[in-house]
């Protein structure tokens, strides 16, 4: 086991005045199984070409393992099975190998085929077993069921389940909750870990989500009313300033000093509590902007 710590990580891309991530950080056990989520757009593939190394960003991303990418980019498909393995691991070991297209119920056959010739659903598991037999990798595992069918995903998911350190990207909420233990999620601008399957993080988000759908009508309702006192408030402070020339009882004569005076700490006091109010409304509009 061993940690990747992401510290203050800040990052947008080139020629973009909003970054996508800023002063994120957390931890990541290599021993984890993460399901990373997010909405489309949120930066789900920027955060994996990040640990690649393959954009600059500001802050730091630490780590005693070497990160690998699945699906790997393979160049030369016509070039049997075997070859395409070896050029992702040149160092590779036969029988490790053979021990993970076993789990993965491949055959040995398909080694010595063109990896062309080889269906969508072979090379997806050729692929995993290879990645797989690298040590101190943590794989980066992008989409893996795209060509799969409900009984090539249940067997490729129930593999995962019995590995670990990886970053698994899906929109297929049981094959993640069959195979993962931790949720990464991306938000608007942060990314945020919690422990649990897909199914548990979804329900703690519809929880939080109720909640601050219901904060954020408390506060509607509360700049309402704050804006109605301010408004009676800005009438009173009207009518307090008429009263310093006399004006308020047409009519009668009336000691201008003393109600000067008096208006004078009016005026303070309602100007004091219309600032009071106006100050209210600015807090909480900022708190429904954080939403």
């Amino acid at each position: 086991m061993s940690l990747i710590n992401v510290t203050n990580l800040t990052f947008a891309h080139e020629g973009s005045y909003d970054n996508i991530f800023e002063n994120v950080s957390f931890p990541i056990d290599t021993d984890w199984k993460l399901g990373f989520t997010g909405r489309n757009g949120r930066g789900k593939t920027s955060f994996l070409n990040l640990l690649l190394g393959k954009y600059e960003y500001s802050g730091n991303i630490s780590a005693h393992v070497s990160f690998e990418y699945f699906p790997f980019h393979v160049e030369k498909k016509q070039a049997n099975t075997i070859e395409v393995i070896n050029d992702i691991f040149p160092d590779y070991i036969h029988w490790k190998l053979m021990r993970e297209l076993s789990l993965l119920m491949v055959t040995e056959d398909v080694l010595y085929r063109s990896f062309d010739s080889l269906s969508n659903g072979e090379q997806t598991k050729v692929l995993l077993a290879a990645l797989f037999i690298k040590d101190n990798s943590f794989l980066l595992i992008d989409e893996p069921t795209n060509h799969l069918d409900m009984t090539a995903r249940k067997l490729v998911s129930d593999y995962l389940k019995t590995k670990s350190g990886y970053i698994l990207v899906s929109h297929d909420r049981s094959f993640l909750d069959n195979c993962v233990d931790h949720i990464l999620s991306i938000n608007k601008t942060n990314i945020e870990i919690q422990k649990g399957n897909f199914s548990a993080w979804w329900e703690n988000k519809m929880r939080q989500d109720n909640f601050e759908l219901a904060e954020n009508e408390k506060l509607r309702r509360d700049i309402n009313r704050l804006s109605g006192s301010a408004k009676r408030t800005g009438s009173w402070s009207h009518e307090v300033e008429k009263t310093k020339n006399g004006t308020r009882n047409s009519g009668s004569k009336v000691d201008k000093g003393y109600i000067g005076h008096k208006a004078a700490k009016m005026m303070k006091r309602s100007k004091s509590i219309e600032q009071r109010q106006l100050s209210a409304i600015d807090e909480k509009s900022k708190l429904k902007e954080c939403e």
